[in-house]
């Protein structure tokens, strides 16, 4: 299920050949097999992984098509001026999910995630349906102490704490926290009409922290929750849901919302919370070039992960 890129992906505009000032991403990535990293010898390194998947989002009643989000968001990211004081951006390839076999494909890039973290690496992992998510837990959990504390951070418009007997993009969350007695969870940008009551019950049970879209528009007590969730775990992990963006800013999603949260707040909180100095690694999920209108919602995801490379060079101090 794991494969190194097999074409060009990363290519663009080059305005410079010499010129380091003027360089653009693809000119900065380096293609390499996840068991052949690069030595990461000082400064900062980043790892790049597709997951190629969107089973859960089958299996969760939803509209395919973000299985298709990794290479596509690559197209968009790789012409982006690249200025960053990171020392070396990998690309590591893909995580296929194939014949359906959603569960061996997560525990494919949790193996991945993993082999990335003990190298030193930050991964960004481009999913993907939301199911992106738990191989991405999987991966973290195992490089991490079994008794170390995880703070989960997601930015999504639903909670994905449903209760089904078959996993899906839907359950990862609850998942997690029914396995996981060491995770605590935080959710920012929860729409009323697009979870249940139940839902929110569910929440309140498991002890989750959330805000509303509503809420998190004041900046000041949404930074002031994020610093107390993070002040109360070992690692955090963050992973973003594109649903969780206004429609008209991000069309090319599952299950677009017409009251999402702006796209200039979420990058807002993307700087945030990747200056954290216990992140670990980032996910961007649920970016669906199927019901894309003009690139919109790729190009959107591409500009994100540029936005967190920076706020991991501005990692605060404790």
């Amino acid at each position: 299920m794991y494969k190194e890129l097999n074409k060009d992906i990363w290519t663009g505009r080059i305005d410079s050949l010499e010129e380091l000032d003027s360089y653009r991403v693809h000119q900065v990535i380096m293609e390499k097999h996840v068991d052949r990293l690069p030595e990461v010898k000082k400064g900062l390194s980043v790892g790049l992984i597709g997951f190629e998947c969107d089973e859960g989002v089958r299996r969760n009643k939803g509209r395919i098509g973000a299985a298709k989000g990794p290479n596509e968001i690559r197209k968009r990211l790789s012409s982006l001026p690249f200025y960053l004081a990171i020392d070396q951006v990998v690309d590591v390839g893909n995580v296929t999910c194939l014949e359906h076999k959603m569960e061996e494909a997560q525990q494919v890039l949790g193996t991945c995630v993993s082999k990335m973290l003990d190298e030193r690496y930050v991964p960004i992992i481009l999913g993907g349906g939301h199911e992106t998510f738990y191989g991405h837990y999987l991966g973290v959990r195992q490089f991490i102490p079994s008794n170390a504390t995880l703070g989960i951070i997601n930015i999504d418009a639903h909670f994905d704490l449903r209760d089904e007997a078959i996993p899906s993009s839907g359950t990862m969350f609850r998942q997690v926290l029914q396995q996981d007695q060491h995770a605590g969870y935080l959710c920012l940008g929860i729409q009323p009409f697009g979870n249940t009551r139940s839902l929110f019950q569910t929440a309140d049970e498991y002890g989750c922290t959330y805000l509303t879209e509503e809420e998190v528009q004041n900046s000041t007590h949404t930074f002031q929750v994020i610093d107390k969730f993070a002040s109360e775990f070992d690692y955090l992990i963050l992973t973003l849901c594109m649903d969780a963006i206004k429609a008209a800013e991000a069309p090319g999603v599952s299950a677009p919302s017409p009251f999402g949260l702006d796209a200039k707040l979420v990058r807002n909180l993307i700087r945030y919370i990747a200056g954290k100095e216990r992140l670990l690694s980032f996910d961007i999920s649920e970016t669906n070039p199927v019901l894309d209108e003009n690139g919109k919602t790729t190009k959107l995801a591409a500009y994100y992960i540029a936005e967190f490379m920076q706020g991991l060079t501005n990692k605060e101090e404790i």
